[in-house]
């Protein structure tokens, strides 16, 4: 598919800094890599508190691939193409691994209960994760489009896998060796930073910063897939898609 691939940003290093990003408690887990030529070295990963510091961050990514909403419906029950999509693409198996980005309706609720309302089927942990949702889709408005892009984990481990869903889920013992056996195969160094990991860093969360790692050096190679296609845009002029 045509990628349409923006100019990269400026950097005096002699390699490209890429950055999978995940949202987690106390703010946001970067996993960096420094691509020099066509080998990428994954570096230690470090939390920041917020998007905007990821995004202003210096020496400043050329790619980041993040694992959360960028641009959406302005209803609920409207849903975004490239999530049906990302669902088929997953399988009836691994499809629920996939969380749909919230209406901004329904990121103007100020309470679970009136949350529910607005979308009954809401449960208290899809409740807690929208004030991330809602801080990347106000942050990565469309000029910020020509280094961010959504990801998510999930579809990246079904590339890896030879196109083939992931056996388990990710909170089981099995699926976190199945995720990191394949993590450690498709991205060499990998497997120091996972034993680096500082204690308060969710070992899960940085499975997955790799995964989006991964993916950011295909959408620098021009090697992804986009969800939507033809293009989508919701009414803030922010396309709407997700690449793995």
């Amino acid at each position: 598919m045509s990628m349409g691939m923006p100019p990269e940003r400026a950097s005096a290093l002699p390699y490209r800094v890429l950055a999978g990003v995940e949202p987690t408690w106390g703010g946001w887990l970067v996993a960096p890599g420094n691509l020099q030529g066509v080998t990428l070295a994954p570096q230690p990963a470090f939390i920041l508190p917020t998007l905007e510091d990821v995004l202003d961050y210096r020496p400043s990514f050329t790619v980041i691939a993040l694992h959360s909403p960028v641009g959406t419906t302005e209803k609920p029950g409207d849903e975004r193409r490239c999530d049906v999509a990302a669902r088929e693409l997953l399988g009836p198996g691994r499809a629920s691994a996939l969380v749909p980005a919230p209406s901004r309706l329904l990121l103007e609720a100020t309470s679970f209960e009136e949350a529910q309302s607005i979308e009954p089927s809401l449960d208290i942990v899809r409740w807690r994760s929208l004030p991330k949702a809602a801080e990347s889709i106000r942050v990565v408005q469309s000029w910020r489009q020509r280094f961010v892009w959504e990801v998510s984990p999930e579809l990246a481990f079904l590339q890896m896998n030879d196109a083939l869903p992931l056996r388990y889920g990710h909170r089981t013992q099995h699926g976190r060796q199945e995720r990191i056996a394949l993590i450690e195969t498709k991205l060499p160094g990998s497997e120091w930073v996972l034993r680096a990991r500082p204690a308060h860093m969710r070992e899960s969360k940085l499975i997955d910063a790799l995964a989006d790692l991964w993916t950011a050096r295909r959408i620098l190679a021009r090697a992804i897939t986009r969800l939507s296609d033809p293009p989508v845009w919701d009414d803030e002029g922010v396309r709407i898609d997700i690449v793995c």
